[in-house]
């Protein structure tokens, strides 16, 4: 009883549970125990006997490293990783478990406290799902359903809607049917950490499916996921999913529409007139008196409906989307990027959603460009012109030896042009035009040809005989040296 006494006058000069059971060498649910004023039992006698003068029990090989493990507990290190300093910093021999019973009784001695998270009307809406296997095939067998739960967090008015799968649109789908239901949009919505709503969790900086921004964006409302793995931070919605499970549990339905009927039945003539547990107040009367009132009226039009994926852009510079082929800029291959389409068109977006290219929805089977001749979109004609028009701005001499090129050598026409424009960076453009005037002149119409005439410039030309020129004498004038006799007589 002195032992009991001393832990009640320590309690009361504000020592805490950990300090007084440190203290007096006392276990620390015995020290619990004696403030709470509870008797031992007979499972309780070997943490009891401090207290009863009996022998003292058996010591944890983690008492000596008590004030350590604490403070490692305080950094929020689990376990394991206590485990493992031990080991390395105080040359620790006992086990993993051991190390798991300590820090078992010591958060069982002090937990660590939750704090309530209360918010003014209008201001955050809790959203999470629950799955239920409880609509009935044409086969009789049972079908999951998804159960979306949209709670306003200070009157607790909730919403629910049944979908086949937490995709991205049905998700979107379902908080647009709950902002109408409402009749207005709160400030900020706080999701779990699903698939539909983060692409990559983060409690400081999550990656936000760029849709849901979007969606967001169309709404006023911001998105503020919760931390992973962290329940009570979205406890207010987390409870009414189990509310809405206890009311569909043993139920059945034929069809996800049924089954949806029931829910806004139930939600309007149940869970809206029920006294709420923490408010004390109707649901339905305090969503009505404090919290719609302060919701952000409803945008004119709702948000349009489009389909999105992100998708690494292939070598031949093309995205798939059902089916149909739609290229985007060279500088784009290899990089994932973001489609969104509808029924009449498709957006291609950057990481940063900045739009890249936006195209016409196509058939199945088509592609935005087809590759023409060589590489070149579009018909042979159409590459023709093209490579045509680029040698013609290299000179005329080029121009016209490309004109003999499409005139002589066909489809081919269209590579030697290509080899012909590669050259410009080996050779001056002035070059390239000499060297075309000869080939064009001698009939050379293939490419080798024509670098020969590059790398030999003075190689030797023939040219066809003049008949005549300035330095020409003309026959006539040889007429006196002969002595009046053209050379051009017939007869001499």
């Amino acid at each position: 009883m002195d032992k009991i006494e001393a832990i009640r006058n320590l309690a009361a000069q504000g020592w805490s549970q950990r300090r007084i059971a440190r203290e007096l060498g006392a276990h620390r649910s015995a020290v619990r125990r004696a403030l709470e004023g509870r008797q031992t039992t007979s499972g309780d006698s070997k943490r009891a006997t401090v207290m009863t003068g009996n022998p003292a029990p058996t010591q944890s090989m983690c008492d000596p490293f008590r004030e350590s493990i604490e403070a490692k507990l305080d950094l929020g290190l689990d376990a394991k990783r206590i485990h493992r300093d031990l080991q390395s910093e105080h040359a620790f021999v006992g086990s993993y478990n051991s190390v798991q019973r300590f820090v078992k009784s010591l958060k069982e001695a002090a937990p660590k406290r939750i704090w309530r998270m209360e918010v003014e009307p209008g201001e955050e809406a809790q959203i999470d799902y629950g799955t239920m296997t409880i609509i009935e095939g044409e086969d009789g067998r049972l079908k999951r359903a998804q159960l979306l739960r949209v709670t306003l967090s200070h009157s607790r008015k909730s919403y629910s809607e049944a979908m086949p799968s937490q995709d991205c649109e049905s998700f979107i789908r379902g908080l647009e049917n709950a902002f109408r239901h409402f009749g207005g949009v709160p400030l900020r919505l706080c999701p779990d950490n699903l698939k539909a709503a983060v692409v990559k969790a983060d409690w400081h900086d999550p990656e936000v499916n760029p849709k849901l921004l979007s969606f967001a964006r169309h709404y006023g409302v911001s998105i503020m996921p919760t931390r992973p793995y962290t329940p009570q931070h979205k406890g207010k919605v987390e409870n009414g999913i189990g509310y809405l499970k206890r009311e569909l549990k043993g139920r059945r339905f034929g069809s996800a529409a049924e089954l949806n009927e029931h829910l806004r039945s139930w939600e309007c003539n149940v869970a809206d007139k029920r006294i709420h547990g923490t408010t004390r107040r109707q649901v339905i009367e305090h969503f009505l008196a404090e919290e719609k009132p302060a919701l952000k009226p409803l945008p004119e039009g709702l948000f349009p409906c489009y389909r999105e994926s992100r998708r690494k852009v292939g070598r031949d510079g093309y995205f798939i989307v059902e089916k149909a082929y739609y290229d985007v800029p060279e500088q784009y291959i290899g990089r994932h990027m973001w489609v969104r389409w509808d029924a009449r068109t498709v957006r291609i977006l950057d990481s940063k959603l900045e739009s890249v290219r936006v195209h016409a929805r196509l058939a199945q089977g088509q592609f935005t460009q087809v590759l023409g001749a060589d590489g070149r979109r579009g018909s042979f004609e159409e590459s023709c012109g093209y490579y045509r028009s680029r040698c013609s701005r290299m000179g005329p001499s080029v121009a016209a030896w490309a004109d003999g090129v499409l005139a002589n050598r066909g489809e081919m026409a269209v590579r030697i042009m290509q080899g012909l424009l590669s050259l410009n960076g080996k050779y001056s453009k002035s070059q390239i035009d000499a060297a075309c005037a000869k080939a064009t002149l001698h009939g050379h119409y293939r490419l080798g040809e024509l670098k020969n005439w590059l790398v030999a410039p003075a190689r030797q030309e023939s040219f066809s005989f003049l008949e005549s020129h300035e330095i020409i004498r003309s026959p006539a004038g040889y007429d006196s040296h002969i002595g009046g006799a053209s050379l051009f007589d017939p007869g001499n």
